[in-house]
């Protein structure tokens, strides 16, 4: 790559901060725009002094050759009439001078240049000693040939020759480009200093504390909206880490959870088949092998509901279908009406369809089937029916019922109230997190109440569907994703 040298890279030198480029484009734009109009001013005004004493000395020689005409010219001749002419002659058509100034007395004539009587007035400069330069104008007295010349005029002022205008006018132009470019440099100062006191907010803020904010100027200008926006990400910002912060302490609390349901079923494995090996002969083989297989059920069931949560909160594509609620409800609970330990009741509305994946619905029923199984004293009572835009799936039992303070906590993982501690009808503890997610996943909310039989009642809410005409009754697999990861806190 060409790098310039040392001394080329001085030319493209340019402030570093916004207030001193603008200050700087300012000044340069000042300088562009006020020197020519400076140059312009001076040779206005010097030609407008010029003009000026071109008409006075016209006004003068006008003035003279009335009198002359009227006869009352007298010698000197009184200037007074037009104080910036002070030399004035009058010149017979001989050539000599008949009257003069006292500044012009004894001179001979000015000019011989005589005004015809066609063109009966001249400008004209000359120069005479000890007079100097002297802008004169010459009129002619009467057309006739014997006609007097006046000559009338002053000498040039010495500021124009010496380009004191010129001076004058550069000193202005010079003023105001300084006081554009101060203004401008005071100006940015006050407009930038709002982004000053958000750049020390910013530089101040760090990962462990965003709970701070940059002050927002007054008005709706483009710097009221930057800190706005800022004050708007920093809030998103805020929000976002602490949902990080609750996902992470909820993902150790599940591992936690996780590993201590695991260990309980392996340590009573081992030490069942320890104290076999220790002790054969008074070892009761077929109900060791019972022990051992409920141990490894248990093990097999916490598994399974792990993998299932993964797979609910994972990035895997499933294929959504429309699900009858009812009539996934009517074959569920036919199918175990032979193994529940209470009879279950159905209330159904019909044409209650809803959109997801139909092996997740059904086990959303199944875990809350056996909830209600494992609780309830003499019944169970299942109800689909239409509320509005959603379906709602209730699931009563006539159980003790769940505490109200305990509502929202039954569906964290590995939950297991006081009265369902015992590792026989306590369940893995999964079941109703799987629910949540599964219901959360497809759309949909889940709450947990008191029922009118004095149990608890949990009631599902999913999105009803109509399948629009022609559509096909499932949509692609990647169409299906999960609301909120497996571990995810919620």
């Amino acid at each position: 790559m060409f790098r310039h040298p040392r001394s080329l890279r001085a030319f493209h030198w340019a402030p570093r901060s916004i207030r001193g480029r603008v200050t700087a484009l300012v000044a340069l734009l000042s300088m562009l725009l006020l020197i020519p109009s400076g140059v312009l001013a001076g040779m206005v005004t010097r030609q407008e002094l010029a003009d000026a004493g071109w008409l006075d000395a016209r006004r003068a020689a006008d003035l003279m050759a009335a009198a002359d005409r009227a006869g009352r010219l007298t010698d000197p001749v009184v200037t007074s009439s037009v104080p910036m002419v002070n030399v004035i002659q009058v010149v017979g058509p001989d050539g000599r001078v008949r009257a003069a100034s006292p500044d012009a007395a004894g001179l001979p004539a000015l000019s011989t240049v005589r005004p015809t009587a066609a063109d009966p007035q001249r400008d004209l400069q000359v120069c005479r000693a000890p007079l100097g330069c002297v802008r004169l104008s010459a009129v002619r007295v009467t057309p006739a040939a014997g006609s007097n010349v006046i000559y009338a005029g002053g000498p040039v002022h010495p500021g124009i020759k010496t380009g004191v205008f010129d001076a004058l006018f550069a000193v202005q132009v010079l003023a105001l480009i300084a006081l554009a470019a101060w203004a401008a440099w005071k100006i940015t100062g006050r407009t930038l200093r709002p982004v000053e006191a958000i750049r020390a907010e910013l530089a101040a803020t760090n990962v462990n504390d965003l709970s701070s904010r940059v002050p927002e100027p007054q008005g709706d200008d483009e710097i009221a909206r930057l800190a706005r926006t800022i004050n708007g990400t920093l809030e998103r910002l805020e929000n976002a880490k602490g949902r990080m912060e609750r996902a992470l302490a909820a993902q150790r609390q599940f591992a936690s959870d996780a590993s201590h349901e695991l260990r309980t079923p392996v340590a009573g494995l081992r030490a069942q088949l320890e104290e076999a090996r220790l002790h054969p002969a008074d070892t009761d083989l077929p109900a060791l092998l019972d022990r051992t297989l409920s141990d490894v059920d248990r093990l097999q069931d916490i598994m399974a509901d792990l993998l299932l949560l993964a797979k609910i909160g994972g990035d895997t594509p499933l294929e959504v279908c429309e699900v009858d609620l009812a009539e996934t409800v009517r074959m569920e609970v036919g199918r175990r009406t032979a193994t529940d330990r209470v009879p279950v009741e159905l209330r159904l509305a019909r044409g209650t369809v809803v959109m997801g994946v139909g092996t997740q619905i059904t086990r959303v029923l199944t875990n809350l089937l056996n909830n209600a199984q494992r609780h309830a004293a003499r019944g169970v009572q299942v109800e689909v029916r239409h509320n509005g835009r959603y379906a709602e799936l209730l699931v009563s039992d006539d159980g003790d019922g769940i505490a109200e303070a305990d509502r929202e906590r039954i569906f964290e993982r590995f939950t297991r109230l006081d009265a369902s501690r015992c590792r026989d009808s306590g369940g893995s503890g999964l079941g109703l997190a799987i629910v949540r997610d599964i219901v959360r996943a497809h759309g949909g909310s889940i709450e947990a109440g008191a029922a009118d039989t004095g149990g608890a009642r949990f009631t599902v809410r999913l999105p009803l569907y109509h399948r629009p005409p022609g559509a096909s009754p499932c949509a692609p697999a990647t169409t299906h994703r999960p609301m909120a990861p497996a571990f995810a806190a919620h």
